[in-house]
């Protein structure tokens, strides 16, 4: 069950294991070797051990950071590569678990802070208390405290409101995107303001007005998206999407929406995680051993996806 992938300096990726707890090493190549496995991981239904990030001075310090689930709760550790994974240092705990809704993406962001995704738990109501780290983005230093410039004196929250965001991805300028999964009618791409309230579980989707800030983007959830991983790339927004078993394009010029398109609709099963390589092209990870998805020989892959120059 591939989730979180991070790529390296050299441009090899670390892929976690859901339920494994195995962080492994993939060349480009499609060469792969077991780094370690992280200790404390109690996976149980969404849950286990999620998204990755490595650290922007990864060359001098080898510092792996991961979303995982443990005993009691969701928490952020990082660990040092080298000959295997030294043990976890524990950033920030707390954020409330449950057999779905556990968000678990990570992203650092231009500004050097670590970028957290959360689920609600399955309690909407937490998304919308400021005092709960449930259906959260969350915004913290690389060792794990809150920068003072964040919108709420002393607390990690960024924006709320989210019901259970698996995909976050910086554009060249500097904004945050975010795939959101949506209940009965609405997922969601969302760009994401410092502060701002997303709505859930009091509104899904657009029609917010001037209290929540409306997505950019929306699908059906169970037939054509239910997005997880979200990559940018040359002024288009890619999701990953599970239910809708496709690799969808959203062109978001100057932030606005144009027509998505569905690549490879069916062909691999569900899709969870898609993340830009150094060299420019996708990396893109099945999840059909989820226990919802069929798998088939040879699953669950990562898949490398070739873009064509604009034009």
């Amino acid at each position: 069950m591939p989730w979180g992938l991070a790529f390296l300096p050299g441009g090899d990726a670390l892929v976690s294991g859901r339920e494994t707890a195995l962080v492994k090493r993939v060349t480009p190549n499609g060469e792969v070797t077991t780094v370690g496995r992280v200790p404390g991981v109690a996976p149980a239904g969404e849950g286990g051990l999620l998204g990755l990030a490595v650290s922007s001075r990864y060359a001098k310090d080898r510092l792996l950071y991961a979303y995982l689930t443990a005993e009691d709760d969701n928490r952020v550790v990082r660990m040092r590569v080298g000959d295997g994974l030294s043990a976890p240092e524990v950033l920030l705990s707390g954020i409330s678990k449950a057999s779905n809704h556990d968000g678990g993406r990570l992203a650092f962001g231009p500004d050097g802070m670590l970028y957290v995704s959360t689920g609600d738990a399955g309690e909407g109501d937490a998304a919308q208390d400021r005092a709960s780290l449930s259906g959260k983005i969350l915004r913290i230093r690389p060792d794990g405290h809150v920068p003072a410039d964040n919108p709420f004196p002393g607390s990690p929250v960024w924006s709320y409101g989210h019901r259970n965001v698996q995909g976050l991805a910086f554009d060249a300028d500097g904004r945050l995107w975010a795939g959101e999964f949506g209940q009965q009618t609405y997922d969601e791409l969302n760009l994401i303001r410092r502060g701002g309230n997303y709505g859930w579980p009091v509104v899904e989707g657009p029609g917010g007005g001037d209290r929540y800030f409306d997505p950019v983007a929306t699908w059906r959830p169970t037939s054509t998206a239910s997005p997880s991983g979200v990559a940018w790339v040359r002024d288009t927004v890619f999701l990953a999407a599970l239910a809708g078993e496709a690799l969808l394009a959203v062109p978001v010029p100057a932030g606005a929406a144009g027509k998505p398109q569905a690549y490879e609709q069916g062909r691999y099963g569900r899709l969870r995680t898609v993340a830009v390589a150094p060299d420019g092209s996708l990396w893109v990870t099945t999840s059909n051993t989820d226990g919802r998805g069929d798998p088939r020989s040879g699953d669950d892959r990562i898949l490398r996806v070739t873009l064509r120059p604009a034009g």
